[in-house]
């Protein structure tokens, strides 16, 4: 394998290799380019910049576009290797390349956060993710009016006493910062007992103040499980009140963490195990963490197999519909 500049003679080649990138990894459609639209930026980075080609024998099988953004840093905007000649250390090594002729202090390149395998790459070759890109319709930036996505959680005692939860949530709840419409205790369900409540649903932060206090009056294992923001799903084990375990399934989604926080974040199978009886491969297996919402199945699927794994029932929806539910105590907010 070979890599080499670019030429002006090359341009068909570049335009065949660029399509077939694009094609595969489409770019959103704010960014999106068509080759008319920037060959004259490729001529210059021709004369100017970095143009690669790899090339097995004859063959072009991959190509890179690099140039200095100042005297410190040099940005990669394009790397493609055709499909049949990956995990050869092409990419690697047309990378490498075009840092050597960058000749900066720092590279930097930019990639999807839906593409995970381009991510885990570039992190093996020595890059950190140092910022987000946010983008949203011009139209809709500031539209209050507009629909978000529903939060929703609830909280599950180990016990089967309802009588004793419904006694606890009518002392407690008319203490947390709001007024609720209501809450609604259930039946007791393989064990377990479960409180629905609207202002927690409103407001996600408060579900676990209630779990602490359940957890801490009744001397029981408690969990706090939900949806936040349609997106994430977040959970906190407790025992006796105290916090033993904590997941959220996009631990920096409300902003960067430092990096032990993030593992933190992520199930503790076996402390799960103890307080569930669920099966540490289950939990380990569903109760997966990742960069970006995208990256994970829906999150009303993901809270749904966790809550599986845990064995228990009516975790996959809050107060609203909890008031359908049979046998439970329905209590009255302000």
């Amino acid at each position: 394998m070979n890599v080499r500049r670019a030429t002006a003679a090359d341009l068909e080649t570049l335009r065949e290799l660029r399509t077939a990138f694009y094609d595969e990894c489409p770019e959103p459609e704010h960014r999106r380019k068509g080759w008319g639209d920037v060959v004259d930026h490729v001529r210059r980075a021709i004369d100017e910049s970095v143009v690669l080609l790899a090339e097995q024998g004859e063959t072009p099988v991959g190509f890179t576009i690099a140039w200095a953004k100042n005297e410190r840093v040099g940005y990669v905007s394009d790397l493609y290797v055709v499909p049949d000649q990956r995990r050869r250390g092409i990419a690697r090594a047309l990378l490498a390349a075009a840092s050597h002729e960058l000749d900066r202090e720092f590279v930097t390149l930019t990639t999807e956060l839906s593409n995970a395998g381009s991510r885990a790459f570039y992190r093996r070759l020595g890059f950190r993710e140092e910022s987000i890109n946010l983008v949203a319709e011009s139209a809709r930036v500031g539209d209050l009016e507009g629909p978000m996505a529903p939060s929703f959680g609830s909280v599950h005692v180990q016990t089967d006493d309802s009588g004793a939860v419904a006694r606890a949530v009518r002392q407690y709840v008319p203490r947390l910062p709001g007024e609720s419409k209501g809450s609604v205790v259930s039946a007791p369900r393989s064990g377990w007992v479960a409180v629905y409540d609207e202002l927690c649903d409103r407001e996600p932060p408060l579900l676990a103040r209630l779990a602490r206090e359940l957890s801490d009056r009744m001397g029981a294992v408690t969990l706090a499980i939900g949806v936040d923001a349609g997106e994430v799903v977040h959970y906190r084990l407790l025992e006796r009140g105290r916090i033993v375990d904590e997941y959220v399934s996009v631990p920096e989604y409300h902003g960067p963490l430092p990096p032990g926080d993030v593992i933190a974040l992520g199930a503790n199978p076996t402390v799960v195990a103890r307080l569930t009886g669920a099966d540490p491969k289950d939990v380990r297996a569903v109760a997966r963490t990742a960069a970006a919402p995208s990256e994970l199945p829906p999150a009303t699927e993901l809270l749904e197999a966790i809550a599986r794994a845990m064995g228990l029932e009516g975790a996959d929806h809050g107060y609203r519909e909890a008031r359908e539910l049979e046998g439970a105590e329905q209590i009255r907010g302000d």
